[in-house]
């Protein structure tokens, strides 16, 4: 089976080596991201002497003709960022897939580790679905959930993701090869799925005005590698990457965001409901007790 792959980052080169090795595909050329485009997979390109794609449009007509050129039975996306439109994805025989870290049709769009540790999700999901017209919105051919625990963070998910994306990419490929896949059709409701955003600067500022299981979950939802949760003390930022809940933490009169307390694990902050350890962090000056984190850069 020829296949076209369109990939980005980790989860892409674990799937190509995969299909590279399997004497049922042919991998007839690797379209990678316009900006930014991936180094292994440049160089995989080069090193095994297949074609190598770098498109800004790919919608345009003109690579839309050089794609179908190919001939391809099937086109795979992994992390690549642009969308396809229905000229592009209808060029394959067999069509387009793209794997989704989201369980769909609740996590549509962007980022969606990160919005699942913020929401207090108990599970993530990873889904193969057929392109279409919307975003996201395709029929799905493979869908597993994973389990989130509260020890969990967006590193931990990451590198969940990073090895189950491949696997569910291959057994739908697979299921395509053979003839043997099931295509479910996705409810297009609001009452049945949401669409994420793609968060962006000024996203990561934490507000000490949540109860200290919401603000736990923010923590752990942006720390390494993303940006970090991050507060102020007067003009000094301070990344906070790390946290601990407290089971059963009284709730003490006081203003949210105030460092109550110091003990041998970090400091206790107050929040809405009781209080938070934090216990990494990064600051330009020195924390002490009686200090106050903000919950707005203006103050």
């Amino acid at each position: 089976m020829k296949i076209g792959f369109f990939g980005d980052g980790p989860w892409s080169h674990t799937s190509l080596e995969k299909l590279l090795l399997d004497k049922r595909y042919s991998i007839d050329f690797i379209c990678v991201r316009f900006k930014n485009p991936d180094n292994f997979l440049l160089n995989k390109s080069r090193e095994l002497g297949i074609d190598l794609l770098i498109e800004k449009n790919i919608n345009e007509i003109s690579f839309q003709k050089k794609l179908k050129k190919y001939n391809c039975d099937l086109f795979v996306s992994m992390s690549f960022d642009q969308i396809f439109k229905e000229e592009t994805f209808n060029i394959p025989k067999k069509g387009t897939i793209n794997c989704h870290a989201g369980k769909l049709p609740l996590y549509r769009g962007r980022n969606i580790l990160n919005w699942a540790l913020i929401n207090g999700e108990s599970e993530f999901g990873i889904t193969v679905h057929f392109i279409d017209e919307g975003i996201d919105t395709g029929d799905i051919i493979q869908q597993e959930t994973f389990q989130i625990t509260l020890k969990d963070n967006y590193k931990t998910l990451l590198e969940k993701a990073y090895i189950n994306c491949p696997k569910l990419l291959i057994k739908a490929i697979d299921s395509i090869y053979y003839g043997n896949y099931t295509r479910l059709s996705q409810p297009l409701g609001a009452e049945h799925g949401i669409y994420c955003c793609r968060r962006i600067l000024g996203d990561e500022l934490l507000n000490w005005n949540q109860s200290s299981l919401n603000i736990y979950n923010f923590i752990r939802a942006l720390t390494y590698p993303g940006p970090a949760a991050r507060t102020k003390i007067g003009g000094d930022e301070i990344k906070i990457l790390k946290s601990d809940l407290i089971n059963n933490a009284p709730d003490y009169i006081g203003i949210p965001g105030t460092l109550l307390f110091r003990d041998k694990k970090g400091f206790l902050v107050k929040t809405q409901d009781s209080f938070i350890r934090i216990t990494k962090w990064e600051a330009t000056k020195k924390l002490r007790v009686g200090m106050r984190f903000s919950s707005s850069y203006n103050n």
